[in-house]
């Protein structure tokens, strides 16, 4: 188990590389929530975060959805606090108006 000193620790490159790519979706939905979420916090993103990501990347598609739309919310079970927070900042940048850059991101990574 890690401690909360290495939790609060920054993402190597590396492993924000490898956490993006793990992050890809089959929902656009999903996708467009994850977009803003790396393009508002990737340069600051923890390890703790980076966990947390993990957690919910584990979900299906439809399941982080209806979390990412408030539909429902984390089950303590399988949800720390880490997770919570995280799927807070998500929520919250999800409802926001994308920039440019994440529209662009999302349409280039879609299938023609």
């Amino acid at each position: 188990m890690q401690t909360a000193a290495e939790l609060a620790q920054p993402l190597s490159e590396r492993a924000l590389s490898k956490l993006k790519w793990r992050c890809r979706r089959g929902l656009l939905e999903n996708d467009l929530f994850i977009a803003r979420f790396f393009e508002r916090h990737e340069s600051h993103m923890t390890v703790g975060q980076a966990g947390a990501m993990e957690t919910l990347m584990d979900l299906s598609d439809n399941d982080l959805l209806d979390l990412l739309l408030r539909r429902k919310e984390p089950e303590p079970a399988w949800a720390g606090a880490e997770v919570v927070e995280l799927l807070q900042l998500m929520r919250t940048d999800g409802a926001q108006r994308p920039s440019t850059s994440v529209s662009a991101s999302v349409s280039s990574s879609s299938p023609s």
